[in-house]
């Protein structure tokens, strides 16, 4: 068995929650609101410390099915619609086989189910924590519009009578109560403006954590949200896996340590968790990017590496994701680094990005021949934009290279 990182499993789950924010484009705080009020409602339940800390954590990780910012959309301007249940089946099944985050899986599959269609034999606790999040998920939903203009303190009466006239088929009774009870206070509503929501999760990050996490579960984690980036388009289908194992493959023959080589797999399942932040159709233009979208798409590294650095014990993760954009000429983005700054690492992962890229068959062409996808390399390298080294070392293995690029070939 692997040994723990040298992380908090609290730190993982905060920052890779930050990920799943970011699909709001530029409402970044929706599962932190919720986790908050979630929190504060379970107070004044009297629920134990330890079942409050749960509901935090549920409500920072309950969208974890939703990678579309078109969904989002709905989640947010919608108080119910007829494809809610997908996001939420979706984040069940993404869970349900990862043992630390396993007991959130049911929660997550019911958030969005109301409360008199929940079936009768589930859990007490499990049908408290679905509808509890599922209530302070559409608090939410009817706050968004009042969060950038200061409106927010005069408009809580119609979102408290709004979640009222759902009680009893919506919401149980007994939760729509505590909520009426909890946010009674401006205080309830303060705790949600972003500086006091980012207080929030500093505040909990010093709190002790005995929890740890193994390489081999961040491993498994980090493919459950490769899963969620390449979902959000049809165009980026099984990317990042192709990549992990590329670049794991290259690692090898270029005479990385074992240890290393699965750190950069690691990197590679997460390299574009970035782009949660992208639009849904700046990715999905099949056609040549304009200036604006161009610059769009460029933030996605940048973003990748904001969330990881955060977490302690994967700054070099963090780090060689972020580059697997930057080349060797220093003309890559996002910091236009020289090629003796560049990590082999970071070499690995950008010419594993790209050939992946050329190879997978995506909706509006079928991939490149490997042959070919390799002379386009070549071309890459005489320009000093990848890796020379890198870049025959795969050519040396082809075959080996493009079975490992395209996970589910033949």
């Amino acid at each position: 068995m692997s040994p723990p990182l040298p992380t908090g499993f609290r730190h993982l789950v905060y920052a890779l929650a930050d990920a799943l924010d970011l699909v709001g484009i530029d409402d970044v705080g929706h599962g932190k609101r919720v986790g908050i009020m979630a929190a504060e409602v379970a107070e004044v339940l009297d629920l134990s410390p330890e079942r409050r800390l749960f509901l935090f954590e549920l409500g920072l990780l309950h969208d974890i099915g939703v990678s579309s910012t078109v969904t989002h959309h709905h989640l947010v301007t919608e108080f119910d619609w007829q494809g809610a249940q997908a996001h939420c089946l979706t984040g069940a099944e993404l869970l349900r086989d990862f043992a630390p985050l396993q007991a959130y899986a049911e929660p997550i599959r019911y958030h969005h189910t109301p409360w008199a269609r929940l079936p009768a034999e589930l859990p007490a606790d499990l049908r408290q924590a679905a509808n509890l999040v599922f209530l302070v998920d559409r608090v939410d939903a009817f706050a968004a519009p009042h969060y950038g203009d200061g409106s927010l303190l005069m408009s809580t009466g119609e979102i408290r009578a709004a979640i009222c006239q759902h009680d009893g088929s919506y919401f149980d009774p007994a939760l729509v109560a505590a909520f009426l009870q909890a946010s009674r206070s401006e205080a309830f509503w303060l705790r949600l403006e972003m500086r006091n929501v980012q207080a929030c999760l500093a505040d909990r990050l010093n709190e002790p954590d005995q929890r740890t996490i193994a390489m081999a579960e961040l491993k498994q984690l980090a493919g459950i949200f490769s899963r969620i980036v390449d979902a959000k388009s049809a165009f980026t289908a099984q990317h990042s896996l192709g990549v992990s194992r590329l670049a794991g493959l290259l690692a090898g023959y270029l005479d990385v340590t074992p240890e290393g080589r699965e750190q950069l797999e690691i990197a590679g399942l997460l390299h574009d968790i970035g782009k949660l932040r992208v639009p849904d159709e700046v990715l999905d233009k099949p056609d040549r990017l304009d200036a604006r979208e161009r610059s769009i798409m460029n933030t996605h590294s940048f973003e990748t590496y904001q969330i990881l650095r955060l977490i302690p014990g994967l700054e070099e993760i963090a780090y060689w994701a972020a580059c697997h954009h930057e080349e060797p000429g220093g003309n890559g983005y996002p910091f236009h680094l020289a090629a003796e700054t560049l990590p082999l690492e970071a070499r690995i992962l950008r010419v594993a990005d790209i050939f992946q890229a050329m190879v997978q068959d995506r909706p509006y062409r079928h991939g490149l021949p490997a042959s070919e996808a390799l002379a386009f390399l070549g071309d890459l390298a005489a320009q000093g934009r990848v890796d020379s080294e890198i870049a025959a070392t795969l050519g040396k293995h082809l075959d080996a290279a493009y079975a490992a690029a395209r996970p589910e070939s033949p």
